[in-house]
């Protein structure tokens, strides 16, 4: 499964934007304030309107004004929604096909609800996509027969539901039956992509044994997943020791182990010395390389990966090598998606995965940079995106695009 459209409406600074035709590996570059936040938080919002319900997710991100903080600034919280549109294509009797995912989110008498969730797709060559889910106001149908393609549409079975409350998504409970394959493809999405924001100091020190398959999105579980990886597979763990000795200098053992207490420690060995140090005394970069190779390395890869501004904490030379990390994790079939001002890591990224965001009247907007004649032509010609970037050459970016004939 890989995201192909992503359409966001009225979330705060993102009044409308909308991504098409969406690389495996996606890179959002722009200046502080123009959104790259505020975009990645799209998923953590739907990971907590599916684990608990949209009014929860609204306090998240809106503190106690909830829907009137988040929907965007001049609209009417009575009337108008805040809609995310999410088109991914996954196989469906034995072909693929382009599935769509549409929720809308407002208010009815202050209270937040679901105004509106549908999840379509065509069943055949022709026609319109057919709505397998489809629920207003906390009331609708779901088709639990999708996959007989030998019935016409009008003789499938649909199901009549009423949820608990308004303020809850079908996915959420449609999701967690076989019988509607494209809900539980798409639940199980949601909850399986990862928002990394690697934190140095919740990473480094001892810390308790923890549960987890994968690193953390703050990397505060680092030494058990190193643990982890060690002992269950160890050519993956070799090879990400392997790599760190490549591109950190001094680094030539890497251990996890368990202390007196239980608490689990990582040992850094520096080459110039017989006895390993403890994270507290290497730097941070070496730490958050670390991290990084062990999230990209993962043996069960999250299909969607966000990443924000990995190049904090690690030297302008590692960020061509982390790149080209990412680039070999998305080809592996994951999907990443990562926001950067680092001119290094975008030196490494091709035209097709860039992405610039401006903020103009308090309106995020997203624009490719292969659509600007400009930044394309000279890319074409040798430039790197990264000296672009550093030199003001992706500002007007938007202005420009527009005036293309």
């Amino acid at each position: 499964m890989i995201i192909e459209e992503f359409r966001i409406q009225n979330f705060k600074a993102l009044k409308d934007v909308h991504l098409t035709n969406l690389p495996s590996m996606a890179v959002f570059v722009g200046k502080n304030g123009t959104g790259k936040t505020t975009l990645f938080r799209i998923f953590a919002f739907l990971q907590e309107c599916l684990s608990s319900n949209v009014r929860v997710a609204l306090q998240r991100e809106g503190g106690l004004l909830g829907f009137k903080e988040v929907i965007s600034r001049g609209l009417d919280p009575e009337k108008d929604v805040i809609a995310i549109e999410i088109k991914f294509r996954m196989e469906i009797a034995d072909r693929q096909r382009l599935v769509t995912y549409r929720l809308e989110i407002g208010q009815d008498g202050g209270k937040p609800i679901v105004r509106r969730e549908i999840l379509r797709y065509k069943r055949g060559q022709h026609g319109s996509p057919f709505h397998f889910i489809n629920f207003e106001n906390g009331k609708g149908t779901a088709v639990s027969n999708e996959e007989d393609f030998n019935r016409p549409d009008e003789e499938l079975d649909r199901e009549e539901q009423t949820l608990s409350s308004p303020d809850i998504l079908a996915i959420k409970g449609l999701g967690q039956f076989d019988r509607f394959k494209a809900a539980k493809a798409f639940r199980q999405l949601i909850e399986n992509w990862h928002i990394s924001d690697i934190h140095i100091s919740s990473a480094r020190g001892a810390k308790p044994p923890d549960e987890g398959e994968h690193v953390s999105s703050r990397g505060d579980n680092l030494p058990a997943v190193a643990l982890r990886l060690f002992n269950e597979h160890r050519p993956v763990f070799d090879e990400v020791c392997r790599k760190m000795e490549q591109r950190v200098p001094g680094v030539k053992q890497i251990e996890a182990r368990e202390m007196e207490n239980g608490s689990l420690v990582i040992r850094y060995r520096d080459g110039a010395f017989d006895e390993p140090f403890l994270d507290l005394n290497v730097s941070d970069g070496t730490i958050k390389m670390f991290a990084y190779l062990l999230l990209l390395h993962d043996p069960k890869p999250h299909k969607i990966l966000c990443v924000e501004e990995p190049e904090n904490q690690l030297y302008p030379e590692l960020m061509v090598l982390l790149a080209e990390e990412f680039q070999s994790y998305s080809r592996r079939g994951g999907q990443v998606f990562i926001s950067t001002h680092s001119p290094e890591f975008l030196n490494a990224v091709g035209l097709e995965s860039i992405f610039v965001l401006e903020k103009e009247a308090g309106v995020s907007r997203v624009w490719r940079v292969q659509d600007d004649p400009l930044l394309a032509d000279m890319m074409k010609q040798g430039e790197h995106a990264g000296y672009l970037w550093d030199q003001g050459m992706f500002a007007g970016i938007g202005h420009r695009i527009a005036a293309r004939p």
